[in-house]
């Protein structure tokens, strides 16, 4: 997709949006990179996941992320034999023990939400590495002593020598002549060393070593003679722990590569999936809805609001690139076109004003016109970055029902884009990018033009103006383009496959009101806006009488051709509706049929269950929660009532309450089976030959 064209609709403003609502790194990575693909159905297919998500999502099935980490590097280092710290092997514990839980939960939803239980595939198991590591480490990465035996006999052996050295010590302490010359009573450490704190002036009546002096220089710590012996044995056999807690993580570490691809694997499964419950979390807080695609080349968008400006008003991003719109009334020359819509009061929140546009029905080329401020670019802006995000598997904020084809490239030419650099005007910069865009666009390209044919005289802008819409006729794009050059707002009328539309202008508030009407030709309103801001009645009659004389004598037939499209348009505006409200009736009449027929498939198969239950089968009783499994003691057909045991009491329950545990129920899952990994028999740190420290 064409890059130029992400960056003048801010694509990268969607992007952040759905990396914030990411669980994680890998997510948030994937988010980042999202572009939108042309291949139909790997779009449908996004699309679909994206949709289960979000129905999971409203469900309050939220996948459980927590505990992963990208630990990619970690394991790629050993998987060539590379030794991990315990810090990085702790993490990787949790990591792996976190696609655990997500690897049941893909599971327990697959039979509701197929597409998402198909990415149990991609997940490997891993609870052998987790079980050889979780015994070798606690949750803050240190070693246990139960990590082997040499281990643990070698820090009785240090404790023990510790134990000597201490009570030297404290004996030394008991001492009035020691007492005298320290600090503070107490011995403290210095590293792996037992020392006392001398004053300074009495470093000489004590033997030993000294290994810190106080950042005052009044304190001398020094390790007394007394106890050298046994710090050197205690240096000695920590040495010899340090290296035995080397061959231990070592182990550990050729655990976690022997299960590399797989965890690698598992680990690019679990960040699409996040990607995923990004794509979900974005739809259900933004009230989106999935398009739905043709092939016909149609597009059309009901109610549609621009993503980023509804982001903004609900305060969830950081403004868009779009002005707020100017506090005098708006003019022809110096109001920005692109403003977002105003706030109705004060005491109102903002919201977007939604637009209905459509193309490839009736008419390919849509010619937007109106008055600045009145939201021709917001309008443009919003189809094309809304065909964007569908193609890269996001929902949209339209009305259900909406419709869009898959477009191989999306061009546009919105702004100003004046190259200071290449010593370009605004015009000629435009013209360049347009060269660009004709030379790349086909039939199934989106074309979107704002203010085209300004910047330069108004007449040969005009005459460019109309070649170009020749042109993209001639290759059969959907392209909807902006002006106010009077001359291209009648370009539609010599031209069935061109549709004239305006945005909204209320002439008593001086305000836009941001709508689009298709079939309307927008007008400036210059001198009616001019009378109204009390310009002098003379000068507004002068100005109407030059206008009248330039504009030559008006047509009565334009009026009425322009009356007979806007009738049109209207009648066809009324049938899309009118269609999209019985599409989505059959939809839902459908949808409750499938369940109608789910909810009986269940009933009959839950029914003979429970006709061939026997004494002494395992049966959950929903009351009674469906982690207290029981078992059926006796059984009364007559009566239909059964005897149920459940922990050491015995229930009276209707048989028709019960669920056999053959039956799938909704805390149970089935057990997953092992993938590529390690096995749950892990081979023994024992068996791990010693080997020497590098």
């Amino acid at each position: 997709m064409d890059t130029h064209t992400l960056e003048l609709l801010e694509f990268d403003k969607v992007r952040a949006l759905v990396a914030k609502r990411a669980a994680c790194s890998l997510g948030k990575e994937r988010a980042w990179r999202m572009e939108p693909s042309r291949d139909p159905g790997e779009i449908r297919s996004w699309q679909a996941l994206t949709t289960e998500m979000l129905e999971a999502l409203s469900s309050g099935l939220t996948p459980p992320f927590g505990g992963l980490h990208d630990i990619r590097p970690q394991v790629r280092r050993a998987q060539i034999g590379a030794m991990l710290d315990a810090e990085e092997l702790a993490q990787s514990v949790e990591t792996l023990r976190a696609i655990g839980h997500l690897n049941q939960w893909l599971e327990r939803i697959g039979e509701e939400f197929p597409r998402l239980g198909g990415l149990k595939q991609g997940v490997g198991e891993f609870s052998g590495v987790v079980n050889a590591i979780e015994g070798c480490l606690d949750s803050r990465g240190n070693v246990l002593d139960t990590a082997s035996r040499k281990l643990s006999a070698l820090r009785r052996e240090i404790g023990q020598v510790e134990e000597r050295i201490q009570e030297t010590l404290r004996r030394m302490l008991r001492s009035n002549e020691i007492k005298r010359i320290l600090r503070f009573p107490n011995f403290t450490m210095v590293g792996h060393h037992y020392v006392l704190p001398i004053a300074k002036e009495h470093r000489g009546e004590i033997q030993g070593s000294v290994h810190r002096t106080s950042a005052s220089n009044e304190t001398v710590y020094i390790e007394p003679q007394a106890i050298a012996e046994h710090s050197a044995q205690l240096s000695f056999i920590r040495a010899r722990e340090a290296k035995e807690i080397r061959r231990i993580l070592r182990w550990l570490s050729a655990q976690l590569g022997q299960v590399a691809e797989s965890a690698l694997g598992s680990l690019e499964t679990l960040g699409e999936l996040d990607l995923i419950h990004a794509r979900g979390r974005y739809s259900l807080d933004g009230r989106m809805t999935p398009p739905d695609f043709n092939e016909e080349g149609k597009l059309v968008l009901r109610g549609a609001r621009h993503p980023l400006l509804e982001a903004f008003f609900r305060g969830d991003t950081a403004p868009p690139r779009v002005p707020e719109p100017p506090r005098e009334a708006p003019t022809e020359s110096n109001a920005p076109d692109s403003a977002p819509p105003p706030v109705a009061s004060p005491q109102e929140p903002r919201t977007v004003v939604p637009i209905d546009v459509h193309l490839g029905l009736q008419f390919q080329t849509l010619v937007v016109t109106g008055p600045n401020t009145g939201g021709k670019t917001v309008a443009i802006k919003t189809v094309g970055l809304l065909a964007i995000m569908a193609q890269a598997g996001l929902h949209i904020p339209a009305h259900q029902g909406s419709q869009l084809p898959v477009f191989d490239e999306v061009l546009a030419d919105i702004g100003d884009e004046q190259s200071l650099e290449q010593s370009l005007s605004t015009f000629s910069s435009h013209v360049r990018r347009v060269t660009e865009i004709l030379a790349r666009a086909t039939a199934k390209s989106l074309v979107l033009l704002d203010e085209m044919g300004a910047g330069t005289d108004p007449a040969e802008g005009a005459a460019l103006g109309r070649a170009i819409l020749d042109e993209i006729d001639s290759i059969g794009a959907r392209a909807i383009v902006t002006t106010h050059l009077g001359d291209l707002k009648t370009y539609a009328f010599s031209n069935p496959r061109v549709e004239n539309a305006a945005v909204e202008f209320d002439l008593e508030t001086l305000r836009p009101r941001y709508r689009l009407h298709i079939g309307d030709i927008g007008q400036s309103n210059a001198l009616q806006i001019a009378r109204r801001l009390s310009l002098p009645e003379h000068i507004v009659t002068r100005a109407a009488k030059y206008l009248a004389q330039g504009r030559g004598q008006d047509l009565p037939e334009l009026a009425i051709l322009q009356k007979l499209r806007k009738d049109a348009e209207d009648a066809r505006q009324a049938a899309l509706t009118a269609q999209s409200e019985a599409e989505r009736t059959r939809e839902a009449l459908n949808q409750r049929l499938t369940d109608l027929q789910r909810e009986a498939e269940n009933d009959e198969r839950l029914a003979d269950a429970r006709a061939r239950l026997q004494p002494g089968d395992r049966v959950v009783v929903p009351k009674f929660g469906y982690d207290r499994p029981g078992r059926v003691v006796k059984l009364d057909p007559r009566k239909k009532t059964a005897v149920v045991a459940i922990g050491q009491m015995q229930w009276d329950v209707a048989i028709s309450e019960l669920i056999p545990q053959t039956m799938r129920t909704p805390e149970v899952a089935a057990p997953a089976k092992a993938k590529s990994g390690v096995t749950k028999n892990a081979p023994r740190l024992e068996d791990f030959a010693d080997e020497p420290s590098r």
